[in-house]
């Protein structure tokens, strides 16, 4: 594949904190990780910041620290990677799902409050591709029903509502770092918060249960083994001191393929970006028209040396949760019609403008 999906941004600065790493001996638990939790904190002002092995661990993680359980309920999107419907289900909570919005493909907010139920107990925000959710809509609800809020921000690193950043909006947020994320460290996650209760659980769960102030070896909680590596919080921390540049390195390609969109007049469409949030760009995403046959498409553009892929399928039909829960086709329209006809397409951030170019007159041509 000449031009892959997606591409990690790696510079000397990460082979260097690595290279620190290996010749100190210390592969975990370490002061690089403590750094990179650091840099969190002093970035989005957050009072605190847990970093762990993956975006999922951190999400139930923060499940688990709200003390959600077995017969609870939480309203969520369908939209999404399926980490976001997982992490409940560990703790044996139901997701409850509730469709999208169709231009900005986020959860619809007007439908949240339809859903509540005497068993809700937390609304799990998922800010999709990096676009903010209405959070005005979804904290106002969550006061009113006096509802936990967990912000799924795994592809949001950076994006802000109203100015202020994703992931710290509710109770606890959530970062992660897969390497077609903004800033990877091949595999990884973090949790930040302003509550110190939920701190100290995040703290003692993802090292095997053992608190901030127990001894070598004593569990105080049933823990998961879910740390952060040195190396990984090394390659975090050269990532950390160039997020902003990555950030705009991104949103230019990002602004790149719309002007090209429209040179070219390609009949597609991108989701909506509210006016009252900045994006955060994870994928670049394209709509495909009702008639078009996706598979074709991705076809064509595979064979001109183009990686694309659907994104997303919906949750509730993935065979795990169909099984599972019974969901049926039909009960969340918009959701399956936009996972029938989103496209991503090459988006990384140094992709060069010839081979953007290259990827809109391919697909002009397949259109």
């Amino acid at each position: 594949m000449k031009i892959p999906l997606s591409k990690p941004d790696i510079t000397d600065k990460e082979k260097h904190y690595v290279q620190e790493v290996m010749e100190s001996g210390q592969l975990s638990l370490g002061e690089k990780t403590e750094l990179f939790e650091k840099q969190f904190i002093e970035h989005f002002r957050a009072k605190y910041a847990v970093a762990m092995n993956s975006g999922t661990s951190a999400l139930h993680v923060a499940v688990k620290t709200l003390g959600l359980k077995t017969g609870d309920e939480v309203i969520t999107t369908p939209y999404s990677f399926i980490a976001s419907g997982n992490c409940l289900v560990y703790e044996g909570v139901k997701p409850v799902f509730v469709d999208i919005d169709p231009l900005t493909l986020n959860i619809d907010t007007t439908k949240i409050e339809q859903a509540i139920t005497p068993r809700t107990k937390a609304i799990l925000a998922v800010h999709i591709f990096g676009q903010p959710c209405n959070m005005d809509h979804i904290m106002e609800i969550s006061k009113r029903f006096n509802l936990y809020v967990i912000e799924d921000a795994c592809e949001a690193i950076g994006a802000t509502w109203n100015g202020y950043p994703v992931g710290l909006l509710g109770n606890a947020g959530v970062f992660a770092f897969y390497p077609n994320k903004q800033i990877t460290t091949g595999e990884g996650g973090v949790l930040v918060t302003n509550e110190k209760s939920i701190y100290e659980m995040a703290s003692a769960l993802r090292n095997q249960g053992r608190s901030l102030k127990s001894e070598w070896l004593d569990h105080k909680y049933i823990g998961y083994n879910y740390r952060m590596s040195e190396l990984q919080a090394a390659v975090g921390l050269g990532q950390m001191e160039r997020l902003n540049q990555i950030l705009m390195k991104r949103e230019e390609v990002a602004i790149r393929y719309k002007k090209l969109i429209d040179k070219y007049k390609i009949p597609v469409s991108t989701p909506k970006i509210l006016p009252n949030c900045k994006v955060s760009w994870f994928v670049f995403i394209i709509i495909l028209p009702k008639h078009v046959r996706r598979d074709r498409v991705i076809n064509h553009l595979s064979h001109n040396g183009i990686q694309s892929k659907p994104y997303f399928p919906s949750i509730h039909l993935q065979p795990s949760f169909k099984n599972y829960f019974g969901f049926q086709v039909g009960q969340f329209p918009v959701c399956e019609m936009m996972s029938e006809s989103t496209l991503a397409i090459p988006f990384f951030n140094n992709i060069t403008l010839e081979e953007q170019t290259h990827i809109i007159e391919t697909l002009k041509s397949c259109l």
